[in-house]
């Protein structure tokens, strides 16, 4: 069987990204095609009628919206390094969030309660982190900072899944999944990578099984989408075709 080929769906800044990453972890050149299946639309609401005490950041693109809104100096709640790193950059004082939307809430839950909250987020969110918060007795307003628009898969992208060679598609979210399942019937055979649970449900009814990552991170889907990519010709891979 040849080399398998990666399917990159994410927007393409970060596809590529990923794709940089994964070479530098692998020492050479990956074969990719990158049809990113959401674009990314930036928006600047203007700013809640209260004044935030903390911001919550449950990705980078986040933190590039406090930024827009002018908000600098302020602790911010970070789901992850990389959108603490962003923060960072964004000039906001990051706080460990331990990964996901649960840790982040349980971290915040478990902290004194300093004010009001401003979740920074896309229009398209799970976790339902303001409401929760509310539910617990804290003050927490939401801003929209970007919108994720649903872009149909690329020629290129629909060439490759509908060839006879291997691909190997990692998915970073429950809602990239759900575009890229609604991409079927799909022809080849398919070797399928996903962040957490809830990015693989979505992915059951292309067939293949789902290798998880290890942890919720960037890091962990390095590992697990070069572990499949290295042993999709030691096993018996499914083809797709129920979607």
């Amino acid at each position: 069987m040849p080399e398998p080929t990666l399917l990159l769906t994410r927007p393409e800044p970060a596809a590529r990204r990923f794709l940089a990453e994964l070479e530098i972890r692998a020492g050479r050149h990956l074969e990719a095609v990158i049809a990113p299946l959401m674009r990314i639309d930036e928006m600047t609401p203007p700013r809640p009628a209260r004044s935030p005490a903390a911001l919550i950041l449950t990705s980078e693109r986040g933190a590039w919206g406090a930024a827009r809104m002018g908000y600098t100096g302020l602790p911010a709640w970070c789901v992850g390094p990389r959108t603490a790193q962003a923060a960072r950059l964004a000039g906001l004082d990051p706080r460990p969030g331990g990964g996901t939307a649960e840790t982040l809430l349980a971290a915040i839950l478990k902290a004194p309660d300093e004010g009001p909250l401003l979740h920074l987020r896309g229009d398209h969110q799970r976790g339902d982190l303001a409401d929760r918060l509310r539910a617990a007795g804290r003050g927490c307003d939401e801003a929209v900072v970007y919108a994720q628009t649903a872009r149909p898969l690329s020629e290129a992208g629909r060439d490759l899944l509908s060839g006879r060679a291997p691909v190997v598609a990692p998915v970073f979210s429950p809602r990239s999944a759900a575009l890229l399942a609604a991409c079927g019937p799909i022809a080849a055979p398919l070797a399928l990578v996903a962040i957490s649970a809830a990015a693989a449900r979505p992915l059951s009814k292309l067939g293949p099984p789902v290798t998880l990552a290890a942890r919720p991170d960037a890091d962990a889907m390095i590992d697990a989408t070069l572990e499949a990519h290295a042993t999709f010709g030691c096993r018996d891979p499914m083809r797709g075709g129920g979607a």
